[in-house]
């Protein structure tokens, strides 16, 4: 590919700059950051409403229309609303007919949303009788028209406050998309599942396995000893190329598309060798592509 394909650094050809709803509806399961989520937009200057009756949002659509000192809205709609959610999927279509709007829907992993509901000791909305797991998978059913509705769904499990503040900002300040998208570049093995988030996934388990040599088994590809062997074969190296070629190629079309943050998966059968030793070394490259880049190692 020439080097011109590497300019840019995740620029997108000239065009308009996207236009930001002026009504945003956050929604998503508790504990999956919608505070958070509602902070950032209020930053940006939307006019921030948490937990407004369901039945009110057409008339909040409306004075977000006629009022001169609302230019933008975000409210969060959840599960706090009982039965009246049913009624949501019509309520938000005469809305929708006043002004732009646009549902952003928050989730995360149980296990992630287990752990940060013991970190903070808050009791889940739908009652301290039932246990918290369940809880979440009732919600999770409770909130399926919501999610089926939404413009854009994040999975927050990956990200730290400061992260999706910044995915908010990227998606909503209406500059344009010259903005780096953030790319969260993971190693996982095959044999644990797929991560479910995963935009693009590649299988490395052709590349010869570090596991079956015993000074190898117990190190990761981390180690440089592991990461020398991987690197040793031809394929490994023409693989590497290849694969920086095309995501170099890509990125900057997902971009163009909107797309605030990518999942690039590499999976070897365990995932502690192979598949890291390929996720940090295309991590490095994206960098010096400059592109934001976060790196994960699942199952190491």
């Amino acid at each position: 590919m020439p080097d011109s394909s590497r300019r840019g650094h995740g620029k997108v050809p000239e065009s308009a700059p996207p236009v930001p709803p002026k009504l945003v509806v956050i929604s998503g399961l508790s504990g999956s950051g919608k505070g958070t989520v509602l902070k950032a937009l209020e930053d940006l200057g939307y006019y921030s409403v948490d937990n407004l009756p369901i039945e009110l949002l057409p008339k909040f659509a409306d004075l977000t229309k006629r009022a001169e000192n609302i230019q933008r809205a975000a409210i969060v709609v959840d599960v706090r609303e009982g039965q009246s959610l049913s009624k949501f999927p019509s309520i938000y279509a005469r809305a929708k007919k006043l002004v732009p709007a646009a549902i952003v829907y928050l989730d995360a992993g149980d296990e992630t949303l287990v752990r940060r509901y013991s970190e903070t000791r808050r009791p889940h909305p739908l009652g301290t009788q039932s246990p918290v797991p369940k809880s979440i998978r009732a919600e999770r059913e409770k909130l399926q028209p919501m999610r089926k509705l939404a413009d854009v769904i994040i999975d927050t499990s990956k990200f730290n406050v400061h992260e999706l503040r910044q995915v908010i900002k990227d998606k909503f300040s209406g500059a344009r998309h010259e903005t780096q998208m953030m790319i969260n570049v993971v190693s996982f093995g095959y044999r644990h599942g797929i991560p479910p988030d995963s935009d693009l996934v590649f299988d490395v388990r052709f590349l010869p396995n570090p596991n079956y040599i015993p000074k190898f088994k117990d190190l990761t590809g981390r180690h440089p000893g592991v990461a020398k062997y991987v690197r040793s074969f031809p394929q490994t190296g023409e693989f590497i190329e290849r694969i920086t070629q095309l995501l170099v190629y890509l990125l900057p079309h997902y971009i163009r598309e909107g797309k605030s943050y990518l999942t690039i998966a590499f999976g070897c059968t365990g995932g502690r060798h192979r598949s890291v030793m390929m996720a940090a070394e295309i991590k490095k490259r994206l960098v010096k592509a400059g592109y934001r880049v976060k790196e994960t190692h699942r199952d190491s």
